[in-house]
């Protein structure tokens, strides 16, 4: 699999952990030193790995409320051969939201280290 298609099969199962409520794939996909930020309350709001899991783990999944299952690619590139940026459409209902994702290729493997999102309601 090329390095394009291996992104995007990460960004997939991104869309598969958001909607399933899925905590453990998420720790798959993120890197424990991962950092995650919007804005919130007129500032910027920031989580780390374990605030983030915990947070999926203790709300029910879009598939569990029968949700509307909306998520897309808008753009993906590998900028070098350890470094990748993804920009995504998804949704929380009621929310929808815009969030920039880059990844690093760590031991083989390419990991969310950021993620940057805007919400919608």
């Amino acid at each position: 699999m090329d390095e394009l298609s291996s992104v995007k099969a990460v960004v997939q199962a991104y869309f598969d952990a958001l909607y399933d409520g899925d905590a453990e794939a998420f720790g798959r996909i993120f890197h424990p030193d991962c950092r995650l930020y919007t804005i919130a309350d007129g500032g910027v709001m920031s989580l780390d790995y374990d605030a983030y899991l915990k947070r999926v783990a203790g709300r029910p999944s879009p598939r569990s409320r029968g949700d509307e299952r909306i998520d897309e690619i808008l753009a993906v590139e590998v900028s070098a051969p350890t470094l990748a940026h993804a920009r995504v459409r998804d949704c929380y209902l009621p929310g929808r939201y815009i969030s920039e994702l880059t990844f690093l290729k760590v031991d083989g493997a390419w990991r969310i280290v950021a993620k940057v999102w805007h919400a919608f309601f």
